[in-house]
């Protein structure tokens, strides 16, 4: 073992420098570019005006491995990193973050220490050099690089580790592209088969919603005395989006046996909407859902529909849609907390296409999500592989 510090020397600290609005700035790398998988996303780089002499040294070369100083949350602790492998002296990195660079490139592959602080960061070496006590998560990142051990292997067997890693990570990446044009499939059938939401051009019925509704509630307050490790289903904002309802990490309770349970627990087809925060969330609920037991809370509203007029999985789709979103746009009730009341859902107004023609979109959407889920399972295997052979080469 040999530590990371003799490999690196010291970490290379970031730039802050002043908004730009010249759009001639430099382009700075932030912990909002990191992903949880290491890699950089450009989509939203800003660029800086930096004030400061001899900031040569401190732009990125390829290799470079951006470490997150500083933002972390409980539940996503700091110190992540990322790989950078983009345009060289370019882009700098800002104070949140600091830079490792690979000074013994004759001994280690950068991406191979790479791979070895990203292990450290999902096994949970960063947490006891964690400090908490400016108001923001910050990593004690010298002492940590300090402490870092990397194991020694020659330059051929860092190599194919690297290369095995790479291909593993392309393979995983091609999956959640297939299941992301499946989701853009999903969007260009309902174009076909509804049109344009927003100008229907096929000229279909518009009503409110209130037409259809049988029934609407919103959830229950103050149920964190019900909370318990099993149980049914306590379903919130968080589990409720893209038309679905996820069920990866919700909280379960055991229910009281009174009338609050019994209004709002949901039943199989109810088209639940989320009515703060983040507005027009949706998700229809499922037999095995309702079978199991479940009940929402006072973000989300319960709305049971008139099912021989419109389907819910295609009510759910249609306000996710530029039309249903733009609507939840206009109906908040607060610019500065964002909220809907019942008389604003019940004004929503949609299309209504033939029955047949909703079922058409809805036995279409049955399908893909058949794919969807056959690449799921995929894609899982390939991530309980890829910690398999971190944990080997790494733990």
């Amino acid at each position: 073992m040999i530590k990371l510090e003799q490999i690196v020397g010291k970490v290379i600290s970031g730039e802050w420098g002043n908004d730009d609005a010249s759009g001639i700035g430099i382009p700075v790398l932030r912990t909002t570019n990191f992903t949880n998988e290491g890699i950089i996303k450009y989509d939203n780089v800003v660029t800086r005006i930096i004030t400061k002499n001899n900031i040569e040294s401190k732009y990125l070369k390829k290799g470079d491995i951006i470490i997150e100083k500083s933002g972390g949350s409980e539940k996503q602790p700091v110190g992540r990193v990322v790989y950078f492998d983009g345009e060289e002296n370019k882009y700098l990195f800002n104070n949140f973050t600091g830079v490792l660079r690979n000074e013994k490139q004759n001994d280690y592959l950068s991406k191979y220490l790479f791979y070895s602080l990203f292990y450290g960061y999902i096994s949970g070496k960063t947490l006891k050099y964690q400090n908490k006590t400016t108001g923001l998560h910050n990593l004690k990142t010298e002492q940590y690089i300090k402490d870092f051990e990397i194991k020694e292997r020659p330059l051929s067997e860092q190599q194919i580790i690297v290369n095995n890693i790479d291909k593993l990570n392309g393979v995983i990446n091609k999956r959640r592209q297939q299941l992301s044009k499946l989701d853009e499939l999903v969007k260009s059938r309902f174009i076909e088969l509804f049109g344009d939401p927003i100008s229907n051009p096929k000229k279909w019925p518009v009503g409110e919603l209130s037409e259809y509704i049988q029934f609407l509630t919103s959830g229950s307050r103050g149920w964190s005395q019900y909370f318990a490790e099993s149980g049914e289903y306590f379903i919130t904002i968080k589990n409720v989006k893209n038309c679905r309802i996820t069920l990866d990490d919700v909280q379960h309770i055991v229910p009281p046996n009174n009338a609050e349970a019994k209004r709002t627990r949901v039943h199989e087809g109810d088209l639940l909407i989320s009515i703060t925060a983040d507005l027009g969330r949706t998700g229809v609920v499922t037999k095995e859902i309702a079978d199991y037991g479940g009940y929402i809370n006072q973000h989300l509203t319960c709305i049971r529909l008139n099912q021989d007029a419109v389907r819910p999985l295609y009510v759910a789709y249609y306000m996710e849609s530029e039309a249903g979103k733009s609507q939840f746009q206009t109906k908040n009730q607060s610019a500065v907390k964002a909220g809907l009341n019942f008389n604003a859902i019940n004004s929503l107004r949609l299309m209504v296409p033939q029955i047949e023609i909703q079922d058409n979109f809805i036995s279409f959407v049955e399908q893909t999500d058949k794919s969807k889920l056959a690449i799921q399972q995929s894609l899982e295997q390939l991530e309980t592989l890829k910690k398999s052979l971190m944990q080997q080469y790494f733990g």
